[in-house]
């Protein structure tokens, strides 16, 4: 085990921008704990795979001991696990409304609040989540209060965090993407999505690593919330 290496837990890990994370920090030389649903072991023994629901506590509990106890150390935690059901707003059901707040909410709770207890100790941290930029500027077609509801509060959450662990070494900040060209998007769907942005065409997974990586690396930043959006949070 190297003490120095530095760690990152990323969560729904398995595809689209997780899978993009973790290949970006394992370039990085970072250790990674990759956490989703239907994570599957890696061959590369600076990756390891925790399968489980992060809305379970006991899954944050394994994740944060595997950080532990093979590398010794918790750098950074990126929240990019999250659901999006796009609905009216009176047909959402009971089930839609507790399963967004299970994933969205209460799975960042639970990592969050461990990890950051680790962070403390160490005196440095830094924690990332991949929010939505629909909590600023909602858009006619696309029904999106429970998105908005969810992640606009963990918005607020990371600049109250913030603002509670500034003297303590622990930064945070959020990534507030637009529409990302990933497997959960359907080809068909591509040219309604990219005239969301006023930029013309949707993001590619590397534009969101790449936030989460300039988030890293800036010492002096935290608070954030640093939207990539192709310009639809200014406006249309």
């Amino acid at each position: 085990m190297n003490s120095q290496q530095k760690v990152a837990i990323v969560t729904g890990a398995s595809q689209g921008i997780g899978a993009g994370l973790v290949k970006a920090f394992r370039d990085r030389n970072y250790h990674v704990i990759a956490n989703s649903r239907s994570i599957r072991p890696s061959s590369d023994a600076g990756v390891i795979a925790v399968p489980g629901d992060i809305a379970d506590h006991a899954t944050a509990e394994r994740i944060v001991a595997e950080a532990l106890s093979r590398f010794g150390r918790i750098d950074t935690l990126v929240n990019n696990a999250g659901t999006f059901t796009a609905k009216p707003f009176t047909a959402f059901t009971a089930e839609d409304y507790a399963s967004n707040l299970a994933v969205n909410l209460t799975g960042f709770f639970h990592i969050t609040q461990l990890a950051i207890a680790e962070m403390e100790k160490q005196g440095s941290g830094h924690v990332v989540s991949v929010t939505t930029s629909l909590t600023d500027h909602a858009i006619d077609g696309v029904p999106s209060v429970l998105a908005s509801l969810t992640k606009g509060g963990l918005n607020a959450a990371t600049k109250s965090l913030a603002i509670e662990y500034a003297k303590r070494g622990v930064r945070v900040n959020a990534v507030s993407p637009g529409v990302i060209k990933t497997p959960m998007h359907a080809p068909e769907t591509h040219g309604f999505l990219s005239a969301l942005h006023p930029v013309g065409r949707m993001g590619e997974i590397d534009d969101i690593v790449n936030a989460v990586l300039y988030l890293d690396a800036a010492g002096f930043v935290t608070g954030e919330i640093l939207h990539v959006d192709g310009g639809q949070s200014a406006g249309h």
